[in-house]
């Protein structure tokens, strides 16, 4: 699929009891180590949605935090989709 370092787009909704509880603050930090760009956003239906972009392997090492088990909260399920990066953030934001 490439050597790692292709810059995508992951988008994960993350299902469980991650809002209220620093779900999205955690992410925040975990993608910035990560020399990640992207947002984590509440959902009206609890999920939160986390939209990442740099490269693959770092996108990979952020799904692999959310589905560690070290999160805040109770993370349920995590349902990731794979895309070229839009470019369109700049930084990690908490919405």
């Amino acid at each position: 699929m490439g050597d790692g370092t292709e810059t995508v787009r992951l988008t994960a909704w993350v299902r469980g009891r991650v809002q209220g509880v620093g779900f999205r603050w955690w992410t925040r930090s975990r993608a910035l180590e990560l020399g990640l760009s992207g947002a984590a956003t509440n959902l009206d239906d609890g999920r939160v949605e986390v939209v990442a972009e740099g490269s693959r392997s770092a996108c990979e090492g952020l799904l692999e935090h959310l589905r560690s088990g070290r999160t805040p909260g109770r993370v349920d399920s995590v349902v990731e989709r794979w895309a070229q990066s839009g470019g369109a953030f700049t930084g990690f934001v908490e919405r």
